[in-house]
């Protein structure tokens, strides 16, 4: 049963927008997470369950993209939590 056609986006800059943000943005914010995690816990424990907790968070922040009807909103959020995460790793 094909998807019913007002819930899709019409535009596709904004479908494009929302694969690099879902993909690209929760990569980044995933990524940064563990760092700063690292940098809090011992290295060996957090590459260790940064294989599982990495791929749920991402597959999250993905989720999101997705859901959330402002696509800039997603965009800023995930700027602001890779730096708020990435400061205390470069202190």
């Amino acid at each position: 049963m094909p998807a019913n056609k007002k819930y899709l986006t019409k535009s596709g800059w904004i479908r494009l927008l929302r694969i690099l943000a879902g993909t690209i943005g929760g990569y980044a914010v995933m990524f940064s997470a563990h760092l700063l995690l690292a940098k809090i816990f011992p290295q060996k424990n957090v590459i260790i369950t940064s294989f599982i907790t990495g791929y749920i968070l991402w597959a999250f922040l993905l989720l999101w993209a997705f859901i959330c009807p402002n696509v800039w909103k997603v965009w800023l959020v995930y700027i602001a939590l890779t730096l708020l995460f990435l400061i205390p790793y470069f202190i």
